[in-house]
């Protein structure tokens, strides 16, 4: 097991790691809409949702890994109304085959941020 950590994505806010990679795969920490550069988080639902996958790409990339090499994806959104204008912005940065997903709402989040998502991928 091997822990992952870059700067061009958010620094853990506790007792984790940003990921950890075990044989070939990488498995990521939840990943909020945090601007890795202020520490701000972006504000309304798009910017938060490309901030999101934008630190997921980054800590991947830290990796060794890539979005096209994801295999699995869980998303936490605050509200499920949601779901339609995250789930085109999550088209942008995944291909074909797409990974398996899982979506769920959930009552409330780090900071308060509307949406969350976690990564497993091969290297």
């Amino acid at each position: 097991m091997k822990a992952v950590s870059t700067e061009k994505a958010p620094a853990a806010i506790g007792p984790y790691s940003q990921a950890q990679i075990v044989g070939n795969m990488v498995y990521t920490s939840g990943q909020i809409p945090i601007i890795p550069e202020t520490g701000e988080l972006a504000v309304g639902l798009e910017a938060q949702a490309h901030q999101v996958f934008k630190n997921l790409s980054e800590l991947l990339k830290a990796a060794g890994s890539d979005m096209s090499k994801a295999v699995k994806t869980t998303v936490f959104i605050q509200h499920m109304d949601d779901f339609g204008a995250i789930n085109a912005i999550y088209a942008q940065y995944f291909t074909e085959p797409f990974p398996a997903r899982s979506c769920v709402e959930v009552a409330r989040l780090p900071k308060d941020v509307l949406l969350e998502c976690e990564v497993i991928a091969e290297l």
